[in-house]
């Protein structure tokens, strides 16, 4: 983890797909080879300490709109079993019977056993892949995401929803709301990221983010089922300057 990072790690989404969220502390994304993201910084491997910090930001849950979004820097398998059983407990005392967790596609094998976990008890999970986009070779030629797979359909039989990062070279309109229309088809919900300045390689295309603004976001900016983050703590969660 970061030193001196101190980030907050809850929040309530108020408009669209209302639901409370909280940004965990796992052992670590176990991919880390994407060339735009530095968000596997927030990890440790002190298990104990991160339980510790996972159960503050849970400790804020109230269950307002029976919806929780749980993210991390990785995947739900690299938190730790005590977070998780925390997270089925607050879930069963507050009434939540939807949670949305994150997930690599290198673990899509573990989606099933992990949605039945909670199935049993009567919540449902929702599985959101960092897809980026459904342009292959930007996304495992440029990006790196590590996402062998090009058929929507067969990614769409693991993941209920995706990421989409938008705003680098390579990308034009057209392209934007291509991957957009291409994630609705086969998702529920489609999250777009802006590409936000950071130490990985990968930078903002200011060109390309102007061509959002003007062609893409007034599209889709009322859509439900759309998310649109022009800044990567818009959800209320991540780094407190």
């Amino acid at each position: 983890m970061v030193e001196g990072f101190n980030p907050v790690r809850y929040s309530v989404i108020k408009e669209k797909n209302p639901r409370e969220i909280v940004m965990l502390v796992g052992d670590g994304c176990k991919w880390r080879k994407c060339r735009f993201c530095d968000y596997h910084l927030d990890s440790s491997l002190d298990i104990e300490n991160n339980y510790k910090i996972n159960k503050e930001a849970l400790g804020h849950i109230t269950g307002i709109y029976k919806k929780l979004e749980v993210i991390n820097s990785g995947s739900f398998v690299d938190l730790d079993d005590k977070t998780i059983k925390l997270i089925k407990d607050i879930c069963l005392d507050k009434g939540i019977n939807e949670v949305h967790f994150e997930c690599h596609y290198m673990h899509k094998d573990d989606i099933e056993k992990f949605k039945k976990d909670f199935s049993h008890l009567g919540i449902t999970v929702l599985i959101k892949l960092g897809l980026e986009t459904f342009d292959y070779k930007l996304r495992e030629e440029v990006l790196v995401k590590g996402i062998e797979e090009k058929n929507p359909e067969v990614i769409a039989k693991y993941f209920d929803e995706i990421n989409l990062l938008q705003g680098i070279k390579g990308q034009n309109a057209d392209s934007m709301i291509r991957d957009i229309e291409m994630g609705l088809k086969y998702f529920k919900r489609v999250c777009v990221n802006i590409m936000v300045e950071n130490a990985m390689p990968i930078k903002p295309d200011k060109k390309v983010i102007n061509e959002f603004i003007k062609e893409v976001y007034p599209k889709y900016i009322d859509n439900e089922r759309v998310d649109i983050l022009l800044n990567n703590t818009d959800f209320g969660v991540g780094e407190n300057k």
